[in-house]
């Protein structure tokens, strides 16, 4: 039988969550601890990977298993087994073809940014001195829609066979002392939304014209765009399915 699992983690002590050599990840953490549940070697495929330090409050990942009689009662067992970092939200029986990453139709992230110094956003915010000027910033922001080609703000040498992405969703908002960038698509490149966020921050201070940053998608040139903001900042927030994948 498959089963989608619902995660949310704080990622301040990964490595992302995709399984790799040397470094602990989040996928490693979970698969430990379903296949320490039920007594033999489970593998989870995720929805997506996020970068090292990156959060989620919200993420999707699929694994094979005989029935589960009482779903209740593995989710309450395997937040008892997982760190304070990870917890499981739900879990659900799905089509037997259903799949986390190739069925999700829109994926959201947000990235936060605090002005001013807070002990409780510490890890959680990427804390900036100047305010920019949000109205360039998202007058530049609602140009991304116009795109389908990204690859200006995609990690080099990644072996992603098309950079196209649909977007359709990206906008800065203003509360007390916190700006929060939303954007929605239905796929994001390795380290596109943190590249996004850099150069918009430039546009922001003025640092590049609207104009430029035209130019910077249509050059495809990712060292003509701005610096990657920190990982710490950045959530994953929402993974939409077609209810259609349910049994």
């Amino acid at each position: 039988m498959r089963y989608f699992i619902e995660i949310a983690y704080n990622g301040k002590n990964y490595h992302g969550w995709q399984i790799q050599p040397d470094a602990i990840s989040v996928q490693e953490v979970l698969e430990r601890a379903l296949s320490t549940l039920f007594r033999k070697e489970i593998k989870v495929t995720g929805a997506g990977r996020t970068d090292t330090g990156v959060h989620a409050k919200q993420l999707f990942a699929h694994f094979d298993v005989e029935e589960v009689e009482d779903i209740s009662q593995l989710v309450f067992r395997l937040n008892s087994f997982l760190p304070k970092d990870i917890s499981v939200k739900d879990i659900f029986k799905v089509k037997e073809e259903a799949h986390a990453r190739f069925d999700a139709v829109e994926r959201e992230y947000k990235y936060l940014i605090t002005l001013r110094k807070d002990p409780f956003l510490e890890n959680f915010a990427y804390l900036i001195h100047q305010k920019p000027k949000l109205t360039l910033m998202n007058e530049a922001a609602n140009t991304l829609l116009d795109y389908n080609d990204f690859q200006c703000f995609s990690r080099s040498k990644t072996d992603v066979k098309t950079y196209h992405c649909s977007i359709q969703k990206a906008a800065w908002t203003e509360k007390d002392s916190q700006l929060t960038f939303t954007i929605a698509a239905d796929r994001f490149l390795r380290n596109m939304v943190r590249a996004i966020v850099g150069t918009l921050l430039d546009v922001g201070y003025e640092k590049i014209s609207l104009a430029e940053f035209h130019d910077i998608i249509r050059s495809k040139d990712r060292s003509r765009a701005g610096a990657s903001a920190p990982a710490h900042g950045l959530y994953l927030t929402k993974v939409i399915y077609p209810e259609t994948i349910k049994q």
